[in-house]
């Protein structure tokens, strides 16, 4: 089976949309087709009867790599030192994600955080595929 990597990526975006778990993503192993699942409704198709089998790969969500405040906590330690006490402080309560992009905007550190957040996550997936013998085409 092979797919494209942008097709995964495109896939993943869509399982982290909005909180964790409301929506899945698969991947046929034998034909590469993927689909999508919302607990909205908002399904073009019907997953197949068989999706949970061994025949079909589940997206995982980005908790599930290790891609949410652990990631936020690495970015900070880089780029931030000084704020990171900051940072976990502001982790600790709701809106932290909302809180945390505004320290960035006022450090001038957001578009270094996005483009460190696309690496790492591009990075983690193309292991996720590796360990999941998924043939990435181009």
């Amino acid at each position: 089976m092979g797919i494209k990597f942008s097709d995964i990526l495109d896939l993943f975006e869509i399982v982290n949309f909005g909180s964790p778990y409301e929506h899945q993503g698969y991947i046929c192993k034998v034909t590469g087709k993927t689909y999508i699942y919302s607990e909205f409704g908002d399904n073009e198709e019907e997953l197949p009867d068989d999706i949970h089998s061994e025949k079909y790969l589940k997206i995982p969500h980005k908790n599930d790599l290790d891609l949410g405040r652990g990631l936020v906590f690495v970015f900070t330690q880089e780029a931030l030192p000084s704020e990171y006490d900051n940072v976990r402080a502001i982790f600790r309560h709701k809106g932290a994600y909302f809180k945390f992009k505004a320290l960035l905007e006022s450090s001038g550190k957001l578009e270094e955080w996005y483009q460190f957040e696309t690496k790492q996550t591009e990075n983690a997936m193309r292991r996720w595929c590796s360990e999941q013998d998924i043939e990435i085409n181009s």
